[in-house]
């Protein structure tokens, strides 16, 4: 069934993007200013900390970790089966296959409600990630990253 206007000449809805307020103005500036730490987001500032440490550490092996994809996701996929331990994944590996290169997860809220601080949190960071850097590359995590294991 097709619905056709009552008048013809009668104008439909506006074509194109509708306006934040009544005027289209919008906001005229940032709430808060680019230079002050409350201006990015703590997921902005996790994904940041974890690049940085991603990258430090495939510098550090360039041919093995070539490929290497790091994720940050909120939380684990899935509750634990029955015959496994009930404890929380901090990160996790995906070895490479035909379809996709290999993966390292890491978990933002699981690690972010272990620290107390910014300091704190980049040490935990690294020691997941050189974790599971190790258990891909088969090589102990200290060997993957020393300064991590050393604070």
């Amino acid at each position: 069934m097709d619905v056709q206007p009552l008048h013809p000449g009668a104008p439909g809805p506006r074509p194109g993007p509708r306006r934040r307020d009544r005027r289209g103005r919008g906001r005229r500036f940032d709430l808060i200013p680019p230079h002050l730490p409350g201006y990015r987001s703590r997921r902005e500032r996790f994904d940041e900390l974890v690049a940085d440490a991603g990258a430090a550490l495939a510098e550090r092996f360039p041919r093995r970790l070539a490929h290497l994809q790091v994720l940050v996701e909120e939380v684990p996929s899935a509750d634990p089966a029955p015959w496994e331990e009930p404890t929380v994944l901090l990160g996790r590996v995906i070895p490479p296959s035909r379809e996709h290169p290999a993966r390292v997860i890491v978990f933002r809220r699981p690690l972010q409600t272990r620290c107390e601080g910014e300091d704190e949190l980049e040490a935990l960071v690294r020691q997941v990630l050189s974790e599971q850097i190790g258990s891909l590359l088969g090589i102990a995590p200290e060997d993957v990253d020393p300064e991590a294991w050393s604070v």
